[in-house]
């Protein structure tokens, strides 16, 4: 079962929400990048806009009978940028209400996944380091069987090649794994190949390999991350059929 794609968004524990009642805090319901900039010229994704904001849409009393919307806008600074195809949703902390995780880059010192809420941003993984270097999200889920969402990304697909997993501990981002050798993302294609499914023996990230001749499985198994080689890469269409368990 395939449980997270790029362009979705994934709402855990919306039950939980639901019953919180009338007196609900605020919660996010959706998010969307806007203001669409050319001022960092990377072009991973085979363009030249990246974006410059964020707008998150919050419903003030989640489940209520009666609620209204109201939105708010993040505006990166000039030297920033949102460096993707979508924003995320997922609850990281296990409070019942997600927060938003999205990829944001220094013109100076490359990129870094970012987790934003309805007040700014919560916490960020290390920038890479300089301009130009990248990282390819892959998916949210419970990697290491402790019943909270991590979640997993390569960094520099197009160079490094390593697969990093964090998870959320007291507000902040912290690593519990890589792995090398693993990519997810060729240069100028508009999307991010793989992703994580359970095909019922737990959450695995499914990459392919450094030279795009297989594609991997990757999971934590007592703290370490392994991976094996599970099928041959043959385009697009393998890499949907592998996490369509099949």
């Amino acid at each position: 079962m395939r449980f997270w794609l790029l362009i979705g968004l994934l709402l855990p524990n919306i039950t939980l929400a639901q019953t919180l009642g009338p007196s609900s805090p605020p919660m996010i319901i959706a998010a969307e990048y806007t203001d669409p900039t050319t001022r960092y010229q990377h072009g991973v994704f085979g363009n030249e806009t990246e974006y410059g904001a964020l707008v998150l849409t919050i419903d003030d009393c989640f489940g209520c009978e009666t609620s209204e919307e109201r939105w708010v806008k993040i505006t990166l600074p000039e030297r920033s940028v949102f460096e993707d195809l979508a924003p995320r949703l997922a609850d990281l902390d296990d409070d019942g209400r997600p927060e938003v995780i999205v990829v944001e880059t220094d013109n100076q010192t490359g990129a870094r996944l970012a987790v934003y809420g309805i007040d700014g941003l919560i916490t960020a993984t290390p920038n890479i380091g300089t301009a130009f270097r990248w990282l390819a999200p892959a998916g949210m889920a419970d990697l290491d069987g402790d019943g909270q969402l991590d979640i997993a990304y390569v960094e520099t697909p197009h160079l490094g090649k390593t697969l990093k997993i964090w998870t959320m501990q007291r507000g902040k981002l912290v690593q519990i794994g890589q792995q090398s050798n693993l990519t997810n993302h060729r240069f100028g294609e508009d999307f991010i190949s793989g992703g994580i499914r359970d095909c019922g023996l737990g959450a695995e990230v499914i990459t392919a390999d450094s030279i795009w001749l297989n594609i991997v499985a990757s999971r934590i198994v007592s703290g370490l991350v392994v991976s094996s080689v599970i099928a041959p890469f043959d385009g697009r269409s393998s890499m949907e059929r592998v996490l369509d368990c099949n």
